[in-house]
C-alpha cells in the first residue's frame, strides 16, 4: 500500500513541478510585460509620458533581487508577479483540460467510424475484449456478482493503457453474439439505461467516480440481440481496483489484462504519466 501511495505522490510531484514552472513563467510575464503595459495605458489615458518600459521593469526586478528597492516598489512587483503567476497556472490548467478533451473527442470519432460486426469479426486483441455478461453467469445460469469484478479489471487495464480500448459486453470469447437479455433480467430497471447505470455504478465504486467520464457506453443491435459497447479512453491518472482490501494495478499486455506487481506498476506508471 505504501509503495502505491509513493507512486501517486511521485506523479503528483511531477505535475506540481509543471504548475510551479507555469507560475514562475507567468510571474516573469507579469513583471516584464503586464507592468509596463499597464503603465503605458495609464499614461496615455492621463496624457502623460509612460514611466516604465520593459527595460525599466527588468531593472526594477533586478533591484528587488539585490534588495535595493523601496517598499512601495516591492509591493508593486509582488502585485504584478502574483497576477502573472495566477494567469500562468490558469492557462496551464485550461490547456491541459482542452488537450485531454480534444484527445477524447478524436479517439471517440475514430472508434465510432468503425462498424461493430466488422470489429467483432476481428476478434479480441490489445485494444478489444469481449465479455459474455456483466453479472449473469452463462455457465451456471445464475447471477454471479463476481463477474462485475472481471469487467472492472478489463476497464482498469484499458484506462491505464496508453491507447485505451473497447469492451463489448454480450459477446462470447469466440465472437458469438449472446446479447444482454439475461443481464437485463437481473436489474431493477430491465433495459439499456438500467444496464448502463449498473455498469457506471460498479465502475465508480471500484475504480473511482472521477474515471467515469473516460467510459463511453453505447448499445447496438446485432443479430436481433443487444450488445453493450464501452469505449474506454486513457485515464489521466493511475487507476487502481481494490481487491480484498488492497489496491491492484492492471494494464493491457498483448490481448489480455495483466495484474502488475508493485515494481512493475511503479516503472510503468512513471513512464505512462510522465510530463
Amino acid at each position: 500500500m505504501k509503495r502505491f501511495l509513493w507512486l501517486l505522490l511521485s506523479i503528483w510531484r511531477r505535475e506540481l513541478k509543471l504548475y510551479v514552472l507555469a507560475g514562475l513563467i507567468g510571474a516573469a510575464v507579469g513583471l516584464l510585460v503586464l507592468a509596463p503595459s499597464y503603465d503605458y495605458i495609464n499614461a496615455r489615458e492621463n496624457e502623460k509620458t509612460p514611466l516604465m518600459s520593459m527595460a525599466s521593469a527588468f531593472k526594477l526586478f533586478s533591484s528587488a533581487v539585490t534588495g535595493n528597492v523601496s517598499a512601495d516598489n516591492m509591493r508593486l512587483l509582488r502585485f504584478y508577479a502574483e497576477i502573472g503567476a495566477g494567469l500562468g497556472v490558469a492557462s496551464l490548467l485550461l490547456y491541459m483540460h482542452m488537450y485531454r478533451h480534444l484527445q477524447q473527442i478524436e479517439y471517440l470519432k475514430h472508434e465510432l467510424d468503425k462498424d461493430l460486426p466488422s470489429i467483432i469479426r476481428q476478434g479480441e486483441g490489445p485494444y478489444l475484449e469481449f465479455k459474455s455478461s456483466l453479472r449473469w453467469d452463462v455457465v451456471e445460469s445464475r447471477v454471479n456478482r463476481g463477474l462485475e469484478t472481471v469487467v472492472l479489471k478489463t476497464l482498469a487495464g484499458f484506462l491505464n493503457s496508453q491507447q485505451g480500448g473497447v469492451l463489448l459486453i454480450g459477446v462470447a470469447d469466440n465472437g458469438e453474439i449472446l446479447g444482454l437479455k439475461q443481464d437485463f433480467q437481473t436489474l431493477r430497471r430491465q433495459d439499456a439505461d438500467g444496464f448502463e447505470q449498473a455498469l457506471m455504478t460498479a465502475a465508480a465504486a471500484g475504480l473511482g467516480a472521477d474515471v467515469c467520464p473516460f467510459l463511453h457506453v453505447l448499445f447496438h443491435t446485432v443479430e436481433q440481440k443487444q450488445v453493450c459497447r464501452v469505449i474506454i479512453s486513457p485515464a489521466n491518472r493511475p487507476v487502481f481496483l481494490e481487491l480484498n482490501g488492497a489496491p491492484r494495478f492492471f494494464t493491457r499486455t498483448g490481448g489480455g489484462t495483466r495484474d502488475l506487481n508493485v515494481q512493475e506498476a511503479l516503472a510503468y506508471a512513471s513512464s505512462r504519466w510522465k510530463h
